[in-house]
């Protein structure tokens, strides 16, 4: 029987799964991006699903929102144009495409091998609150440290872009 959680959750995969080929058949960065930008906020949806309201949130947030506005503008100050393709090589045609599929075939098995003996276990809950508490108390530190790291990351691309203007 089809529920309307699995139903919503086939949704949110075939949109996901559609967007994430978006992304890497795409020709423009900008396009890309926002195919990206799609992919963050279904798996949102899905983490709503499984009732982690925070991580959805922090999903949208911080993913879709402050990293994605951080992309497009790198690839703004870039300004990175429509990407040139090349044909696939017999070798890449011949020996690439079934390489991947012994690859895909493999994870699947190692996936499939390690989580046949899992079963329905209990999940523990935490609030928000205890989880934002913990955040900006115990890990303080870590927190502030990744925002100076893109900060300065930022200023990177911005003295590259620069230099390669002033050549």
């Amino acid at each position: 029987m089809m529920t309307p959680q699995i139903a919503i959750f086939l949704v949110l995969a075939a949109i996901t799964v559609a967007a994430a080929v978006s992304l890497i058949v795409q020709r423009h960065p900008i396009h890309s991006a926002l195919s990206l930008i799609v992919v963050m906020v279904s798996l949102a949806g899905m983490y709503l699903l499984q009732g982690a309201e925070f991580v959805a949130a922090v999903q949208i947030i911080v993913y879709a929102g402050a990293i994605m506005v951080l992309f497009i503008f790198v690839i703004m100050l870039l300004n990175a144009g429509e990407e040139e393709r090349a044909n696939l090589s017999r070798l890449a045609r011949f020996v690439g495409v079934p390489l991947a599929l012994v690859f895909l075939a493999e994870m699947a098995f190692w996936i499939g091998r390690t989580t046949s003996h899992l079963g329905p276990g209990p999940v523990e809950s935490v609030s928000t609150r205890d989880l934002s508490t913990l955040l900006f108390s115990e890990y303080v530190f870590p927190f502030e440290l990744t925002s100076f790291l893109i900060l300065i990351a930022l200023l990177g691309a911005l003295v590259l872009a620069r230099r390669e203007e002033s050549d």
